[in-house]
């Protein structure tokens, strides 16, 4: 009868800590469950700077979107671009980095660069996959418009200081490991103290009945009561406590299993590259092309080269520039091949992520006969990409078949996996159209409807053969600045470029007159000489270079050309 009271008092105690184990887990997931989010804020006192750039590792320090608020006097651009390219954007230019966040989670890390003092505005900008215009106050979700890594630039016009009131707000961590096992232990505990007083009842109520038979002696039964009433609390705690033990093993190895180490975490240090990524999107070689659409609509329409300079530029640039003069002279002129942007056919956009960078679009819409291969550079990381050539396909011939996931350029000069090089291919396409007799007249051909080739070589025998009172020669030179090559997906190659054609013509003797074209002479200022005579075309061309050991001859893909200059000498 002595050990009923210590078997109660035990008992209770279970089931008092019980209780507060349990509200301690329930407590967890309640009253003191960790806030969904936190916000971080720039401190007020950092450094004053024209731009400001937002580090990539902070869009994944915790899984989910990460919210930026920025205030700021006046209007200013939030964009997001490859953390390469917003670094090469920034250039030499002062600049503060939001870095990182403090350990208690509430300031943001702010380190300040030095460097120029203003920078051009960074709207309009080709390299933003997307950007925000604010006025005030904006509110902006971070979210990743694609694969790899992204970074935020920030700034009004890049004379003014960057807005400085910048806050993210963050997903937290509200998971609560223990907050089930607390529960799970306060129970058990809980169930523990009810059984023993349970069996502590059972117990007294033995103990009053007095001596049992059996042939026992009243003193063997009440030893065994003794050491029965010793041992059950003894077990039934004993019970509970392994019990807890093995669920608290358990809790343990699962909270340290999804704790992060501190490499897989958002706060780890990674070098930010994009090696292997295509340097354009596909919204935004299409915003691009809209562009570049518009332009040259507006320069046609007009007749006025001025409207193409924003993204037009060197040969194509030139040889609208010519057509329109002619044009304003000559009626019957046939104007440049329109560039359109709604039957976007495919594009080739280039993995090399240093500059210039170079693309292609083939596209087919109102006007174009026959698709044609559009070539865009973007000469440094603050210029706009601009069309450099419009190179129509040439009747019945295929486009190589190039991933649209981003593809690797070649130097002209690598010969690498290829039959021929870039800067042999357009030396032995510049001599097949000046001689008859090249010697790559079996190394490069046209599709069976192709006529380009053919019918250059054959106007240049014609104009020599009719030329009575003339002799003329005819020259085909490649331009090697312009040659850029794209590895196809065959392992083979695609090379475009500019060549020009010179045509010349001399009196056989004196007093001999030759006489030019009316939209020669639009831009030579007359129709005759007596002196000689020069012309000039920029010829756009695109050649398929086989892979190396391939039997396969090259192959003309697209080819056009445009009067630029008409002299008398």
């Amino acid at each position: 009868m002595i050990g009923v009271p210590l078997r109660l008092k035990t008992a209770v105690a279970l089931v008092l800590l019980g209780l507060l184990t349990l509200l301690a887990g329930i407590g967890q997931r309640t009253i003191w469950a960790p806030s969904e989010t936190f916000t971080a804020a720039a401190p007020a006192d950092a450094a004053a700077a024209p731009l400001t750039i937002i580090d990539q590792k902070l869009r994944t320090l915790h899984e989910g979107p990460v919210k930026v608020t920025v205030q700021g006097e006046g209007n200013f651009i939030l964009a997001a671009g490859r953390p390469d390219d917003v670094q090469a954007w920034v250039g030499t230019t002062a600049h503060n980095t939001i870095s990182g966040v403090s350990e208690d989670e509430k300031s943001l890390q702010v380190e300040h660069a030095d460097g120029d003092a203003t920078a051009p505005n960074p709207a309009g900008s080709d390299l933003w996959v997307t950007s925000e215009n604010a006025s005030g106050e904006l509110e902006y979700t971070w979210t990743p418009p694609a694969d790899g890594d992204w970074s935020l630039l920030l700034a009004a016009d890049g004379t003014k200081p960057a807005p400085a009131s910048v806050s993210m707000t963050f997903p937290n961590d509200t998971s609560t490991p223990w907050a089930v096992p607390l529960m799970v232990i306060g129970g058990l505990l809980i169930l523990g103290g009810i059984a023993l007083a349970v069996l502590s009842g059972r117990r007294k109520d033995d103990g009053s009945d007095g001596e049992t038979g059996g042939g026992s002696s009243s003193f063997a039964q009440r030893a065994r009561a003794r050491s029965q009433a010793k041992s059950s609390p003894s077990r039934l705690t004993m019970l509970a406590a392994g019990m807890t033990a093995a669920v608290l093993a358990g809790t343990a190895a699962a909270a340290q299993a999804a704790t992060p180490s501190p490499a897989a975490s958002g706060n780890a240090s990674a070098p930010a590259t994009s090696g292997g990524l295509p340097v354009l999107l596909d919204s935004q070689f299409r915003r691009i092309l809209e562009q570049v659409s518009s332009a040259t609509d507006a320069g046609d329409a007009a007749k006025d080269a001025a409207k193409l300079a924003e993204r037009v530029a060197g040969p194509e640039l030139e040889v609208r520039t010519q057509n329109y003069k002619i044009r304003s002279q000559v009626g019957s002129y046939e104007p440049r091949m329109p560039v359109r942007s709604t039957k976007l056919l495919t594009t080739v956009v280039t993995m090399d992520r240093t500059w210039p960078r170079s693309v292609l679009a083939v596209t087919q819409g109102e006007g174009n006969v026959v698709p044609q291969i559009l070539t865009l550079v973007q000469q440094s990381p603050r210029e706009n990409y601009k069309l450099m050539e419009t190179t129509p396909l040439q009747p019945g011939t295929t486009f190589p078949n190039i991933s649209r996931g981003g593809t690797q350029t070649l130097a002209p000069a690598d010969k690498a996996g290829l039959l021929y090089s870039g800067e042999e291919a357009m030396s032995g396409l510049a001599d097949r159209l000046t001689s008859a007799d090249s010697p790559f007249k079996d190394k490069l051909v046209e599709g069976e409807s192709s006529p380009y080739i053919a019918d250059t070589l054959s106007y240049q025998a014609e104009v020599a053969k009719a030329g009575e009172n003339g002799n003329f020669t005819f020259t085909h030179k490649v331009v090697p600045e312009s040659t850029v090559v794209f590895r196809t997906s065959d392992g083979g190659a695609l090379v475009l470029g500019r060549i020009n054609f010179g045509f010349e013509g001399t009196p056989k003797a004196a007093g001999d007159k030759l006489t030019i074209g009316d939209d020669a002479a639009a831009l030579a200022g007359g129709k005759e000489t007596t002196t000689g005579m020069v012309l000039n075309f920029a010829e756009s061309m695109a050649v398929y270079i086989p892979p190396a050991g391939s039997s396969d001859p090259m192959k003309l893909v697209a080819a056009t050309r445009g009067l630029v200059g008409a002299s008398f000498k």
